[in-house]
């Protein structure tokens, strides 16, 4: 669709399918989880370092983003920043963490070490 195509539909809207279309987007807004906020966690599980990543000697941390349900149960986990290698087992580890219940869905951003000397 081109700019003329979408400017054409919403001068054809009536008055109550714009105000419909209006609350139906700030509905879905309301409905996205919220990065605002974060929770402490209850229950962390240690990540498996990866052997390809032993061997090469690759250390750091990972970020991923978790979204927690009211419970503190994670949904979701996705990877932010950090070095691919180490990127899954992070993600494996964070999703069997448990973090303190809140007032709804939560998406944060936590970090996961990786460290040889340990």
């Amino acid at each position: 669709m081109n700019r003329n195509s979408y400017v054409i539909f919403f001068h054809s809207l009536s008055r109550a399918g714009y105000y419909f279309l209006l609350i139906a987007s700030m509905a879905l807004v309301l409905a996205l989880p919220t990065r605002a906020e974060e929770r402490m966690a209850k229950s962390k599980v240690a990540p498996v370092y990866p052997e390809i990543a032993r061997r090469m000697k690759v250390e750091g941390e990972v970020k991923v983003a978790v979204t927690v349900d009211p419970e503190g149960r994670v949904v979701a986990v996705k990877p932010v920043s950090g070095n691919h290698i180490l990127s899954e087992a992070a993600q494996d580890a964070v999703r069997k963490w448990r973090f303190e219940s809140g007032s709804g869905v939560a998406t944060f951003d936590v970090g996961v070490e990786f460290n040889l000397a340990r």
